[in-house]
């Protein structure tokens, strides 16, 4: 069985994210959203919160896909989060140069750490690349209309989450 670990934050969770999970659900038999719980950064949604909202996005996509999609939360070193798991393939979204720099040192130090398991970088559809949680943050909390940017459950958590 191929198993795939797509970790990150997801806070929220975007339409970005979903392009991604939708790629890599295709390439792997059983996929692992990895929730990180990161003690430096505050988070607008609980982990509870943010694993509720995974896990009502994925629940058709997985029908669709055939692929079991599941959130894990995890507080420990990324390859051991795959280790726990049993993920052969980490998978990574890519959206700028940028982002690109800070996975090569993540992929070197994790095949460092343990070179069995590879990481594999999709890119989301343009029209997503552009897409931040921390954008989408910002612009809600100004005031904008982030409904292009997240699917709508989402939109509605976090406009209630703001009080908007």
């Amino acid at each position: 069985m191929r198993v795939g670990l797509y970790p990150g934050t997801f806070d929220p969770i975007t339409l970005g994210h979903i392009d991604i999970i939708r790629r890599a659900a295709a390439l792997v038999d059983k996929l692992v959203i990895g929730v990180a719980i990161n003690r430096d950064k505050v988070p607008l949604f609980t982990l509870e919160e943010r694993v509720a909202m995974i896990e009502a996005e994925c629940a058709e996509l997985s029908a669709q896909t055939g692929t079991e999609i599941v959130a894990h939360p995890f507080e420990n070193l990324l390859i051991d989060c795959a280790h726990d798991v049993g993920a052969q393939i980490i998978v990574r979204g890519l959206r700028a140069v940028a982002d690109f720099e800070y996975e090569f040192q993540m992929v070197g130090m994790n095949r460092a750490l343990d070179n069995s398991v590879e990481t594999v970088f999709l890119m989301a559809e343009a029209r997503h690349q552009a897409i931040a949680s921390k954008l989408v943050k910002e612009i809600a909390r100004l005031g904008g209309d982030v409904s292009k940017f997240v699917p709508p459950l989402v939109h509605d958590r976090l406009c209630a989450k703001l009080a908007l």
